[in-house]
């Protein structure tokens, strides 16, 4: 399935989330715009991406977030094959908390 373009009317809406500055700011906006079922769906995907990039297995990670094999398969395709954004911010993730365990003296 091809991937969608971006219209010019949704440009706005893109525009918008860039403008966000807090954490409590993007959970209002997506609040706001998206259903429970929505949010939940976005920040399950999300963590099912967390969860792959630290080598969790499939098992693992249906059993944390009870995301279903497909969706868990489709989210590991998109940090192999997609633009590369999510991927890349996590990785951003992973090493922030790396450099702060090693400020802090941990061990990682």
């Amino acid at each position: 399935m091809a991937r969608r373009e971006k219209r010019p009317h949704a440009i706005d809406m893109y525009r918008a989330i860039t403008r966000l500055r807090t954490e409590e700011e993007c959970f209002a906006f997506f609040q706001d715009i998206c259903s429970n079922k929505e949010m939940l769906a976005m920040e399950q995907r999300f963590r099912v991406a967390q969860m792959l990039e630290e080598g969790k297995t499939y098992l693992e990670i249906q059993e944390e977030t009870g995301a279903s094999t497909a969706t868990i398969s489709r989210v590991g395709k998109v940090l192999n094959e997609g633009t590369g954004v999510v991927a890349d911010m996590l990785e951003q993730d992973f090493k922030q908390e790396r450099d702060f365990g090693q400020t802090q003296g941990g061990t990682e």
